[in-house]
Parts: C-alpha cells; structure tokens; sequence
C-alpha cells in the first residue's frame, strides 16, 4: 500500500491534499453546536446530487409527460417514491442547513478580515442554489410550480426597456412552455450543480488558506508552539471528522423521520396544488413560491410599485455581498460586541422569519403594513451597522480561545 501510494503522489497530490485539508488542518478546539452545518451541507449537496441522477433516469423534461413522469417515479420505479421525497426534502434540507450556516457566519463575524473572500463564495453558492431550486421547482410541472415560475419570471418584465424582451428570452417562448421546462431542466441537472461545485471547492479552499474562525473571534496562528502547530488547534481529522459524524447520525435521524412520516410538511415541503397538474387556464387560489424564498417574496410583495419592488428584493440579497465591509467592530465574536450589535442581530433574525411566515400567507393590508415594518427592520440592521459597531463599547478579546 505504501508503495502505491508513492506511486500515486509521485504523479497526484493525494497525500498532500490529505494533510493539508484533513489530518495536518489544524482547526480551533472549542468547535460548538453551530459548526456541524458545514459539513451538513455538504451532505445533503451529495444526497442532492445522488438522488438527482437516479431521478432523471426516469423523468422526462416535455410538457406533455412531466407531470406524468414524476407519478410514474413515485407509483412504478422501484425505490422511486423514496429517491423523489428524499430530493425533495433534501431541497428543503439544504436551506435550513445554510440558513443556519449562514447566522454561524453573523453570529462569530465569520466575514470579517481575512475571511472576505470565504464569505463571498459562500454567498455565491447561496445565490447558485436559489437557482438552482427554482429551476428544480417548475420541473414537477404541477399547479404551483407553473404558476410560481409564472410569477417569478414576470418580475422581470418591470426592468425598464428590456423587461419584455428578458422575460421572453428566459421563457424562450411567449409563455411557460415545454421550451422552458426543458431549458431549465437543462440548467437544473447540468449546468448549476457545475457552478455550485465549483464554488464549493473554492469555497473550502478559501477558508483553508486563512484558516477557520471560532466562537471567540481569536486567530489561533498568532499562538503557536516550537513546531509551528497552533497551541488552541486540533487535526481537523480524526477529531472533528469524528464529531460531524455525531452531527451527521443526528440530522439523518431527522431528516428520514420526515422523509418517511411527514414529505409535505402541512403542505410547506411539497404544497397540495403541486399535486394537480400543470394548466394555464386554472390559477390556484394563492400563489406562494416554496418557504425558503418567501422572505424575500414578501420585500417584494411589501413596496407597492412593481419595479421598485423587484429592486429591493434584488437588494435584500445583494446587500449580503457588502456585509464584510459594513461591519466596522474592532472584535468578530458576538461574545464580545456590544448590545446594539445583539440587538440588532435579534431584530434582524425576527424580522427574516415573519417575512417568511407573512410571504406565505395571502396578502391583507395588515399584514402588507408588517411586511413593510418588517422590511425596513430588515435594510436598517446593514445600512446602520457601519454607525453601532464603530460607536458600541465592546469586551475585551482573549488570547487565547476560552472553550
């Protein structure tokens, strides 16, 4: 084995893209709870994947026969109504795992110097996965499905001058048709899952240069002993690889009780109208995307004008992007910044979950006046941030890391 494995590096880094990204990456011991949702995702990235290839063995991508496919998987294909339900609750899945990923990130200041670039890759990845499941979304061919695409492609007909033409070239037709279904199977099955492994490899590349950051915020390469090995650090493996297994045993016990006892989720996971098929002349009573695009449905929904709507819910993801550079604390960790970065962070967070709660709801002028509120709450955590980290009185930052 020895001598292969010689043979193998002598022409293939395997045992230094081992060491350098598993046994000999050393990574910060106090690890906690919010760490797991790394390596989560890209569990359900690889449950994903997997069963998406045995789904299009038997999925046929034409107006006529996609509805129809998705029954035969789910009544006929052996094991197919098991491979369709755990892609479809692995699409849920993998939101909430991000989204939780993602508040480690706010929470830890995860994107702060040297961390820029791992924070844009990651949302990147964000950005490629809501395409991705949008595309994925009208591949059902059911009532919501088309009509959700109806609606989400038609925003962008509020782009002044080349909105028409834009909606057209997206559709590639006058209206949904098979030529969109098949075009955005085609992006859906090919293209993304292209781009998002991509950037999930640069992704942890990133990260492993300027190494993982910790619930205290601390650097642990500015303490290292006589062998350069970072005092506060451990091997990523055994140790860490053997903890996410924990977390991996934990989340698969969820995710199969789902898959197995609760596939729609009250209608939330896979709604009822999805399961009619797909016609033009019937519109379903409230047209909803899927839960995890809804907050930024309901910024839409909230601003009265069309256009204007469409660029603050274009903004609501952009502004993402800018985060690092918007955060002026001298300290990354949540632990040590002051009250307004915690209160702030707490209305923020509350803010995203009722415009989630109200974007799938039907709109009343209540809930169109909290919608508003909501979102206001929603821009004021960024654009207010460069003012109450700078201004805020922070804690001291340890050492070294206090576990």
């Amino acid at each position: 084995m020895s001598k292969f494995m010689d043979w193998v590096d002598a022409r293939f880094p395997a045992t230094k893209m081992w060491e350098d990204h598993l046994s000999k990456y050393y990574a910060p011991k106090n690890f906690n709870f919010f760490y797991f949702f790394g390596s989560l995702a890209l569990l359900v990235l690889v449950n994903q994947i997997v069963t998406g290839v045995w789904l299009t063995m038997s999925y046929t991508p034409s107006a006529e026969e996609a509805f129809a496919s998705v029954e035969y998987i789910m009544r006929d294909v052996e094991y197919g109504a098991i491979l369709r339900l755990l892609h479809s609750t692995g699409a849920s899945a993998f939101f909430i795992v991000v989204y939780l990923h993602m508040f480690r990130g706010l929470l830890y200041g995860s994107y702060q110097k040297p961390r820029e670039l791992v924070w844009l890759f990651g949302m990147l990845i964000y950005l490629a996965l809501m395409a991705e499941a949008f595309m994925g979304y009208l591949l059902p061919w059911g009532q919501m499905s088309y009509w959700g695409a109806q609606v989400i492609i038609s925003l962008f007909g509020a782009i002044p001058v080349i909105g028409d033409d834009l909606t057209q070239w997206i559709r590639g037709d006058y209206l949904i048709s098979g030529i969109t279904l098949n075009r955005f199977f085609a992006l859906h099955v090919v293209a993304l899952p292209i781009v998002i492994l991509g950037l999930v490899v640069l992704h942890i590349l990133a990260l492993h240069e300027v190494g993982s950051n910790n619930p205290d915020g601390v650097d642990i390469k500015k303490n290292k002993d006589e062998n350069g090995i970072p005092l506060d650090g451990i091997p990523f493996h055994p140790y860490y690889t053997v903890k996410d297994i924990v977390g991996v045993v934990v989340f698969l016990f969820i995710f199969c009780s789902i898959v197995f006892f609760f596939p729609e989720m009250g209608g939330y996971f896979l709604e009822k109208p999805n399961f009619e098929p797909a016609n033009p002349f019937k519109t379903p009573e409230h047209i909803a995307p899927v839960w995890y695009f809804t907050p930024f449905y309901a910024i839409l929904r909230a601003v009265p004008d069309k256009l204007l709507g469409v660029i603050a819910m274009g903004a609501a993801i952009a502004v993402l992007f800018v985060l690092p550079w918007l955060d002026r604390s001298p300290v990354k960790s949540m632990r040590y910044k002051g009250w307004l970065s915690k209160i702030w962070l707490l209305v923020f967070c509350v803010s995203f979950v009722i415009l989630g709660v109200l974007g799938v709801l039907a709109p009343t002028p209540g809930r169109t006046l909290l919608s508003q509120v909501c979102t206001f709450l929603y821009f004021a955590y960024f654009i207010l941030m460069p003012f109450y980290t700078r201004l805020e009185k922070t804690k001291p930052v340890p050492e070294r890391v206090t576990g």
